[in-house]
């Protein structure tokens, strides 16, 4: 590639001198012509005038005269021939006084001048073989044509002395090729040397070393962009691969204990069908329960991986609304225990988040809320606008025995337990926090208020701008009648990913 872009570059500033050169060596020669032409005009007046007396008395050209002739010749190398009236020479430059006397009344240029006519021109002479430029001019002596003189000049000397400025200019001509060569070289090097590290770091990426990048700050602003764009696809390309492994790393972390479990259960229960089959079918029974938590953990991954890094399309959601909605469906679920859950939330509070995002995150907190709240006590869910209604915050307060400070740093962690004990994937809170923050928004954690025992976990969204936006919020929040839903709640913790995930859009 450098090499052509050498070349290239070359061969147009050759064709852009030759395009400017062959005109311009024309026009040398042709001024050249000109001049020389006009300069022999001159000549031939001042030559008429000192024969003019010879030729109006007829008489032979005085010595001094002819000695004039020929060293006018000599000095200039033209051919001087000065004839009569009837074509006759009486002067000529040649050594060989032979041509004095000899007419001349056929060359067509005399013949010219003869009728009174400045002729000047080139023409092929055949005597001498060569291309000649003659010039011939009358020599008036009053209104009578005494005779005429005519000048005649090798073509080959104005061509000889244009050809010194000739190879100047090709000198020129080449040494502007050699530099632009030589400035394409170095173009060429800069451009060809930033492509061979992208193809270099692109190699790199093809054998598997995802954390190749490319230098962002040399070259071209095309090169810089091309760059950034192979900088950008490493990351996103690492990033891929990381959720891969990551998801395959936790899949086979979680899913091996319950699959071992569920394998030994279903071999019990398989060798106790005929001598128990009251122990074969609590085995069967507890297999069960033990396929409904890998599918809990199955749907939290796969949730998970649909949410890690992407750019999802963010809606419009009534998160009061969507906080009545899932407390209806968690009602039918906790009518065995005394706990009861409380609404406290505006008319509407719309907010953006990912589409079925705010039910996910709902549900989570509620399960992870009902596993650890003591009988006859309350749940309490709050929905409520802040910072001028820029943002609403949903809170969900348990009285169950809290976190640590330490445990609450790690609780988004995927997998992440309070107690072996637990029943629950683990995946619970870090669904909230990943739902949360690839919808714009934030999830927290904190000890309960004013020292009471229980963990208050908070979902900050923001608020939707325009028409149901955080305007709407605020005046909501001021003048509608706040909304107390209370339910008495208990049973088995729900789980996402099953009775919800027909209507999940993502």
């Amino acid at each position: 590639m450098k090499w052509r872009l050498i070349s290239a570059f070359m061969l147009i500033s050759l064709l852009v001198i030759l395009v400017q050169d062959i005109p311009l060596g024309n026009y040398l020669v042709r001024v050249e012509r000109d001049r020389m032409t006009t300069s022999l005009e001159r000549d031939a007046f001042l030559l008429g005038g000192r024969t003019r007396q010879t030729l109006e008395s007829g008489e032979q050209v005085p010595q001094n005269v002819a000695d004039t002739i020929r060293k006018y010749s000599e000095a200039s190398g033209s051919r001087v021939v000065i004839v009569r009236p009837d074509g006759t020479a009486v002067a000529t430059s040649d050594d060989d006084q032979s041509a004095t006397g000899a007419s001349y009344a056929s060359r067509p240029e005399i013949a010219a001048a003869l009728t009174g006519q400045l002729t000047a021109g080139q023409r092929y002479s055949e005597t001498l073989g060569f291309d000649l430029l003659y010039v011939t001019v009358p020599v008036l002596s009053d209104e009578k044509i005494a005779g005429a003189v005519r000048l005649t000049y090798p073509a080959s000397v104005v061509t000889d002395r244009v050809s010194g400025q000739l190879q100047v200019m090709a000198a020129v001509a080449a040494t502007t090729v050699l530099l632009a060569g030589l400035v394409a070289y170095l173009m060429a090097n800069a451009v060809t040397r930033r492509i061979q590290r992208l193809q270099k770091a692109t190699e790199l990426l093809a054998e598997g070393n995802l954390a190749t990048r490319t230098d962002e700050e040399e070259g071209a602003p095309e090169l810089r962009a091309l760059a950034a764009s192979f900088n950008r696809m490493a990351d996103r390309l690492e990033q891929l691969l990381q959720q891969q492994q990551g998801f395959a790393s936790d899949a086979s972390h979680q899913l091996r204990t319950p699959l071992t479990a569920l394998r030994l259960r279903l071999e019990n229960a398989a060798d106790s069908v005929n001598t128990d089959p009251e122990a074969a079918a609590v085995m069967v029974s507890d297999s069960l329960e033990e396929t409904h938590r890998l599918q809990r953990v199955i749907d939290g991954l796969l949730l998970l991986s649909r949410t890690d890094g992407r750019d999802i399309g963010r809606v419009t959601t009534d998160l009061s609304d969507v906080a009545r909605s899932r407390l209806e469906q968690w009602e039918a679920l906790a009518e065995e225990t005394g706990v009861r859950i409380i609404l406290d939330a505006p008319a509407e509070a719309y907010v953006t988040a990912l589409p079925g995002a705010a039910e996910q995150i709902i549900d989570n907190l509620i399960d992870n809320a009902l596993a650890v709240a003591p009988q006859d006590s309350k749940i309490r869910l709050t929905v409520a606008p802040v910072e001028n209604g820029e943002f609403v915050e949903l809170h969900v307060l348990d009285e169950g025995p809290g976190l640590s400070e330490d445990d609450r740093q790690r609780a988004f962690n995927r997998f992440w337990r309070g107690s072996e004990s637990s029943g629950g994937s683990g995946l619970g809170l870090a669904i909230v926090q990943q739902l949360s923050t690839a919808g714009g928004g934030v999830a927290s954690l904190a000890p309960a208020a004013d020292g009471n025992q229980g963990l208050d976990v908070c979902v900050r969204f923001q608020a939707a701008v325009g028409s149901g936006g955080a305007q709407s919020l605020k005046g909501a929040r001021e003048s509608d009648r706040i909304v107390a839903v209370e339910s008495p709640t208990g049973g088995p913790p729900f789980h996402t990913g099953t009775k919800d995930t027909e209507t999940d859009p993502m």
